[in-house]
Parts: structure tokens; C-alpha cells; sequence
């Protein structure tokens, strides 16, 4: 494994943040998942409130966060009042688990150096990370042997499998707007309920 940010190597796992992040089993089943593909998927943002509902957060911690530099929109920041910032769909993703790694009482710091992480690694790898922590360091860890280490240590442990966080996020999206990079075009999406309600229309 390899250390990260303030984190030193340690056994098996490596730390990543002021605690640690480790890497996925390498062992482990890979996860399909049907995320945006292709150049495509490059081309498809997504606005503030749209990235709150996929990633269960309120618009003053999306905003907060922004300001702070913790989870920056890459598509289209926020220059003025007047412009409206665009995540893609990392972004989203990302929001979720810093929200769950909060939730847990992880700390800011090792929260800031998870995000970097997770953003320096690509797209492919990311549904196949499991992320971990005993609630003062983070681990990704890469092999079963490793996520044994951890939970032999005798301490609660909590993980996050980032390809579970990643289909429920391309769920949640799959029904929410998107907007077209290039012409700025509104994406619609096919809403379930919108469809049950024609449907009962109908019946009437």
C-alpha cells in the first residue's frame, strides 16, 4: 500500500489522509456499473440542486463546500452571482461520500485528502474502491487481506463501497436533469411518475 497526504504506511493497509485511505481488494468481485461512458459523458453536467438530490445533501453544504474548496464543480464553476455552477458526474459522486465520511465523524482534514485522492484516481478504478475508516483515519484498500487487517484491529470500522455509492448516484441522476456542456441544452429525463400518472390518466 501507499501512504497519503498525512498518513504513514502501516502492515498491509496504507493510509491515506491525516489518517489513511486504502486500497480496494484486488481479489474482490469487480463491480459492473452502467455510469456515463464515452465522450459523452463529458459532455453532460449537472446544476446545484440537481447534484443535492443525487447526493442527499442540502444546498448550503453544496454551497459551503464550493466556497471552502472541498468539492469544487469541474465542469463550470461559479465565477459570479450570475453563474450557475455544473458538477459532472465524479462530482456527484464524490459529494456523496463525503457526506457519508461526515456523517461518520471522519474529520475535515482527512476528509479534504480522501476527495483529493479520490479525484486523482481514474473513472475505471473507482467502482472497484472500498473505502474504510475507523473514524479517525481513512483507508482504500485494495486486497480481503487488507480489510481483514483493519477489522482485526479491534476498533469499529466502517467501509465504503464506492461502486454501490456510484449506482446510486447514476440512479438517482437517470431521473433528474442534465444539461449539455456544449449548447447548454437541458437534458430531460424520463420521470417514473410522471410516466404513472399519464398511465392513470389514461385508465380514467
Amino acid at each position: 500500500m501507499r501512504s497519503m497526504g498525512d498518513g504513514t504506511a502501516v502492515g498491509s493497509p496504507y493510509p491515506l489522509f491525516g489518517g489513511a485511505v486504502e486500497p480496494a481488494p484486488r481479489h474482490a468481485t469487480p463491480v459492473e456499473v452502467g455510469a456515463p461512458r464515452g465522450p459523452e459523458a463529458d459532455l453532460i453536467g449537472y446544476r446545484g440542486p440537481t447534484a443535492c438530490a443525487a447526493a442527499g445533501i442540502t444546498y448550503r453544504q453544496l454551497d459551503y463546500w464550493a466556497r471552502t474548496g472541498l468539492v469544487e464543480p469541474s465542469v463550470r464553476p461559479a465565477h459570479s452571482s450570475g453563474t450557475q455552477r455544473l458538477y459532472s458526474f465524479r462530482d456527484v459522486v464524490v459529494l456523496k461520500i463525503v457526506k457519508r465520511l461526515l456523517d461518520t465523524g471522519v474529520s475535515l482534514q482527512n476528509i479534504r485528502t480522501a476527495v483529493q485522492h479520490l479525484r486523482s484516481r481514474g473513472m475505471a478504478d473507482l467502482p472497484r474502491m472500498t473505502l474504510m475508516s475507523d473514524g479517525a483515519t481513512v483507508y482504500e484498500c485494495t486486497s480481503p487481506d487488507e480489510v481483514v487487517d483493519l477489522l482485526q484491529g479491534g476498533q469499529g470500522v466502517f467501509g465504503i463501497a464506492v461502486g454501490v455509492v456510484w449506482r446510486d448516484v447514476e440512479s438517482a441522476l437517470s431521473q433528474l436533469h442534465g444539461e449539455r456542456v456544449d449548447t447548454g441544452e437541458t437534458l430531460i429525463r424520463p420521470n417514473p411518475s410522471d410516466e404513472l400518472a399519464r398511465r392513470r390518466n389514461r385508465v380514467g
